[in-house]
């Protein structure tokens, strides 16, 4: 599956370098995958979940939130923004989706 934009993680490496290792391993297991669906994904990925048409995954141990759009057919995921818990639990995430 192709990602877009790795920026993002680069950035969230420097903002969270205790958590750079557990970035980099999920850049490397989504690079080579090519799941048909969110059941294939999460086999792969067991601690993503959907929250509407937005994947989250949990980044090292519950660290870091990376929210994604996932489009299977074309095999991209979106990167929207990768988040700690006190961001993500904040909720704006959800309301820059939404409009």
């Amino acid at each position: 599956m192709r990602v877009i934009s790795a920026k993002q993680i680069r950035n969230a490496k420097e903002k969270w370098p205790h958590s750079a290792s557990a970035l980099d391993e999920w850049h490397r297991k989504v690079k080579v995958i090519s799941p048909e669906d969110f059941a294939t994904l999460r086999a792969v990925f067991p601690a993503v979940d959907k929250v509407g048409a937005l994947h989250v995954f949990n980044i090292g141990g519950n660290k870091l939130r990376l929210v994604a759009i996932v489009r299977y057919r074309m095999q991209r995921l979106y990167i929207r923004h990768i988040l700690d818990h006190r961001e993500y639990d904040k909720g704006k995430w959800k309301e820059s989706w939404e409009k």
